[in-house]
């Protein structure tokens, strides 16, 4: 997949199959969205285009509405969208001048101009230009007019839900785990760097690596414990990941009288010093909410029945 940050400098396309969206967390309906991409492109002898924004449409034209966190940051989401053979992403600055123009022009100006589409497949939610005022009925009526053909397809539908990157937020937000696994088709995964805690894990027997998350929008799931595969990404050879089964925690810490709120995994069979290296967490189940405990014994007993119920998880030998 070619990555294209420059808009000025896209190259011919070869009956371009395009589609355009933000395809935060690259879930199942932008999977459903890709497959059909793929199909039309070999039917057509085309190449797929997929036209995304960067920042996020609603962190420019929403901005003094509720913050927007969000499932990938933008290389997350190229590193995912890698996986489908898809030939193009054109990476689109999205400005508050860009999101002024007219649906008539956004059509004109920028799809037909920049991409010379052959087809556009697009969501049954997706609007576009001023006050999202374009639809797939303004793209169907102006197919004549510049020769291209359009596409709308359904949401994807999972037990009666219509998949959309905000259902997943708000599941994850609950800690719903098991929901928004399914509905993204993957793991939800973030990424963070092992930063120094107060040590106390290692004096109870469970020492944790202390994540800070250097992607400030990046979506956080509600506090609780929960199963986990961890990758070390290795500083002398940044190919190289290892993976390990763990537990993490989010949260306060009530039990030791916490405030500010922490990431620590406590990686199983592991005891490097890995301070100031980068780990990404698969999120694999959630085991229970967080809880304040009755001291540390009592913290350490529920530890250990934390600690078998995730490794029968991740079917996890320990």
């Amino acid at each position: 997949m070619t990555v294209h940050t420059d808009i000025n400098n896209l190259p011919a396309f070869r009956n371009a199959v395009v589609t355009i969206g933000t395809f935060d967390g690259v879930h199942k309906g932008h999977q459903q969205i890709i497959q059909l991409m793929l199909d039309e492109a070999r039917q057509i002898n085309g190449e797929t285009v997929i036209i995304t924004f960067h920042p996020h449409p609603r962190q420019v034209i929403a901005m003094r509405q509720t913050e927007l966190f969000l499932l990938n940051s933008l290389q997350e989401k190229i590193s995912l969208l890698e996986q489908y053979g898809i030939n193009h992403l054109v990476v689109t600055p999205f400005t508050e001048e860009f999101s002024l123009q007219s649906a008539e022009d956004y059509i004109q100006r920028f799809l037909v101009k920049r991409f010379q589409p052959h087809t556009i497949i697009i969501g049954h939610d997706h609007r576009f230009g001023k006050s999202r005022s374009g639809d797939f009925a303004l793209l169907e009526e102006k197919a004549k007019w510049f020769n291209y053909q359009v596409k709308e397809i359904p949401g994807f539908m999972l037990e009666n839900n219509t998949i959309s990157s905000t259902i997943i937020r708000q599941a994850l937000q609950k800690g719903n785990i098991d929901t928004a696994n399914e509905y993204l088709g993957h793991a939800y995964f973030f990424s963070g760097t092992v930063v120094e805690g107060n040590k106390l894990g290692r004096t109870i027997g469970y020492p944790t690596a202390n994540l800070f998350v250097n992607e400030e929008k990046k979506l956080i799931p509600g506090n609780g414990v929960y199963a986990v595969e961890v990758v070390l990404h290795s500083e002398s050879e940044p190919a190289v990941e290892t993976r390990y089964g763990g537990m993490m925690n989010i949260g306060v810490r009530p039990t030791v009288e916490g405030i500010n709120r922490m990431i620590e995994v406590n990686i199983f069979d592991f005891d490097k010093e890995i301070y100031g290296q980068a780990l990404t967490v698969y999120i694999k189940k959630r085991l229970r909410s967080e809880q304040k405990f009755n001291g540390l014994d009592e913290l350490k007993e529920q530890l250990a029945k934390d600690k078998l119920q995730a490794a029968e998880v991740l079917n996890y030998e320990l």
